[in-house]
């Protein structure tokens, strides 16, 4: 028997390594706009890929619940039915529920328009409050060593294995510094967001069906917005 991964778990994956590899072409922009040689640090990327992994399970749910609040497709006769029942011609409606030409699935566009006003402000504001809570909360949680800069990658891999054991803690979060951190960048990410995510909304909800395929467009599109993310994170 071969051994299938539950699809949120898929879609968790896949978004995963999608920002992971976000952070690293991050890192690339930056050593291009600085004019400095690439030094590839793991810890950043980690922590992106933990990150997406982790937050795409409550969005998966958060798309499953609204497809099912309000779905995006609903049964309206189809032309071929309409010019039947309009002529009165009972025999040719017949035929055509034979031949499931009855009905056929149309947009709804106010469950549309719905879904993409809840998704552009109820889930863009916990998206962005969780991402500056986790990323500033981790990267107090994961101090840099001082004195030893990861200036190579086997530096910043060696100090993620450390952390491993038992090299994270909580103790030196500054949970006000983090508050601050998160009213700080909330509107500007949300208007950043705003030049994105309502145009990815509107072609998931209007053309893609399936939530899998909905998240796997939103992860793509968040390749470019990951790396948003990561200069945002990294200053």
């Amino acid at each position: 028997m071969v051994f299938e991964l539950p699809p949120i778990e898929v879609a968790s994956i896949q978004s995963a390594v999608l920002a992971a590899t976000s952070n690293l072409l991050a890192q690339v922009i930056t050593s291009f706009r600085h004019e400095t040689p690439l030094v590839i640090d793991w810890v950043p990327i980690f922590q992106f890929f933990v990150f997406n992994y982790l937050n795409t399970h409550p969005n998966v749910l958060w798309q499953e619940f609204l497809e099912s609040t309000w779905p995006a497709y609903h049964a309206a006769p189809t032309a071929e039915a309409v010019a039947s029942a309009s002529k009165g011609d009972d025999k040719e409606l017949e035929k055509e529920e034979q031949e499931g030409k009855l009905v056929e699935p149309k947009l709804n566009l106010r469950n549309t328009a719905m879904k993409m006003l809840l998704d552009q402000t109820v889930g863009a504001a916990f998206n962005t409050v969780v991402f500056s809570l986790f990323i500033h909360g981790v990267q107090q949680a994961m101090p840099r060593p001082l004195g030893a800069p990861l200036s190579t990658p086997d530096q910043s891999v060696n100090y993620l294995l450390a952390l491993a054991t038992g090299g994270v803690k909580t103790s030196p979060v500054n949970w006000d510094s983090i508050q601050a951190k998160i009213a700080a960048e909330f509107w500007p990410m949300i208007f950043a967001g705003l030049k994105l995510w309502p145009l990815v909304s509107f072609i998931n909800f209007a053309f893609v069906k399936s939530i899998t395929g909905r998240n796997l467009l939103g992860s793509l599109a968040g390749v470019g917005w990951n790396i948003y993310l990561s200069l945002v994170a990294s200053q």
